[in-house]
């Protein structure tokens, strides 16, 4: 693994080490932002692993979807999970009026952290391919 994408990781991990205290002291909109950004950087890391970056937020969600849900690289979930996250930080961080619920909030915080094992198995298997050439 490069750098770039361990420190992403790393980065990751720590954002969703955020989310969940911030769970557990009932900010489920700010929770919601965090596990967003958990799965935002683990998207980057697969984007990196192509040599791509991109400065958008919706560039990231859109070429995740393209180069890795779509060709079957990473399970179609992902991407959807990756857009509905995005929604609802969007609603979190913006809207009064529709807060994020503890359960949306949960499930946010879980699929982050599917996201970061996925990408950490994802990237050893691929470096061991690439050892193995």
């Amino acid at each position: 693994m490069r750098a770039q994408q361990l420190a992403l990781i790393r980065k990751a991990q720590e954002s969703l080490r955020a989310s969940q205290v911030l769970q557990t002291e009932d900010l489920y909109d700010f929770a919601a932002s965090r596990a967003y950004y958990t799965m935002f950087y683990i998207a980057e890391v697969f984007l990196l692993e192509e040599g791509l970056t991109f400065s958008s937020h919706s560039a990231v969600i859109s070429t995740f979807g393209q180069r890795f849900a779509r060709t079957g690289k990473v399970a179609v979930e992902f991407h959807r999970w990756l857009i509905n996250t995005a929604a609802k930080r969007t609603r979190g961080d913006y809207e009064t009026d529709v807060p994020v619920s503890n359960e949306e909030s949960l499930e946010m915080i879980e699929r982050s952290q599917v996201f970061i094992e996925t990408a950490k198995q994802w990237l050893e298997d691929n470096t061991n391919m690439n050892s193995e050439v």
